[in-house]
């Protein structure tokens, strides 16, 4: 335990500094694959639902089983064996870095006013049709996506390694990701994505309402007004609890289906920049919580 809890710190710094390098290996990246891979053969199944069930069971038993195995035979042949490769896939599980820069990069177009660059660049990041926005659209999508992914890409896996380390953090990340491929409300996937969309809800409920207080905290307690009003104004259970405490805490408004937040201002470019560091703040308390809590289990241990 000891290992573990200094590798979730070297696993942290190491995201930080280099983020997710173009090019280099990504285990989030064989989820995609697997996923990919496992939909060919049973989403022709007749009961679409079942078939869905059936990837969901094999992906989460895949993922949870397979980390953890790695680690208990790492351990055994070397403690430090076991820390190199907890810090390892605690950095690929984490993207705090990678959703600052994709982001930034819509800011930089919108900086430049090449508005068809910036479109692109949030093509990248968002899965809607971004086509008709104008500057103010593009930067309300930036802002929800920097927002919603504080919870999935951050603090929710960083919560999962509390209870069981980077396996139960990859359990958590195998499910997010079924979830942004094939839990959607579509023709296509309103049956066979369901089990992924519903386990997606339950595994964010709790992360995604504790992202929303660390952004209330960190920012002073400014978010905490609009986030009592507008955490709900979402078909997600989750997705508005941090865009509500995100777009109290820079006061604008933003929501893809309801106004969320007030427009005492209008939106602008730069609130790209300023969700940047309310994410941050937001990774780092994440960070010091998930310590504590390692802490405090550690000390029982011993």
């Amino acid at each position: 335990m000891i290992y573990a809890f200094f590798a979730l710190i070297a696993g942290f710094v190491i995201d930080l500094i280099i983020g997710d390098p173009h090019g280099f290996p990504h285990i989030v990246r064989l989820m995609g694959a697997m996923i990919s891979g496992l939909e060919k053969p049973l989403y022709p199944l007749k009961n679409k639902r079942n078939g869905g069930t059936a990837l969901v069971i094999i992906m989460c038993a895949a993922w949870l089983c397979v980390p953890a195995a790695l680690l208990f035979f790492a351990y055994k042949l070397s403690p430090w064996l076991y820390f190199a490769l907890e810090t390892l896939l605690l950095w690929q599980l984490t993207a705090t870095k990678s959703l600052r820069v994709e982001s930034d990069k819509v800011y930089k177009s919108l900086a430049a006013k090449d508005i068809e660059q910036a479109r692109k660049w949030l093509s990248w990041i968002v899965g809607r049709d971004v086509t008709k926005l104008d500057e103010a659209g593009i930067t309300r999508a930036a802002v929800e996506t920097v927002a919603e992914n504080a919870s999935d890409a951050v603090v929710a896996p960083l919560f999962y390694t509390i209870f069981g380390g980077a396996a139960l953090g990859y359990f958590y990340k195998a499910v997010n990701t079924m979830d942004s491929m094939i839990g959607y409300k579509n023709e296509k996937y309103i049956d066979f994505g369901r089990c992924a969309a519903k386990l997606d809800d339950v595994l964010n409920f709790i992360p995604s309402r504790f992202t929303a207080l660390l952004m209330i905290t960190v920012s002073g307690g400014k978010g905490l007004k609009v986030w009592r009003r507008d955490r709900f104004k979402h078909p997600s259970p989750n997705s508005a609890q941090p865009e509500s405490a995100c777009a109290g805490a820079l006061g604008i408004q933003i929501g893809k289906y309801e106004p969320i937040g007030d427009a005492t201002r209008p939106i602008e470019p730069q609130d790209i920049r300023r969700a940047h560091k309310l994410l941050y703040k937001t990774a780092f308390l994440m960070l010091i919580a998930a310590l504590i809590a390692r802490g405090g289990v550690l000390l029982v241990a011993l």
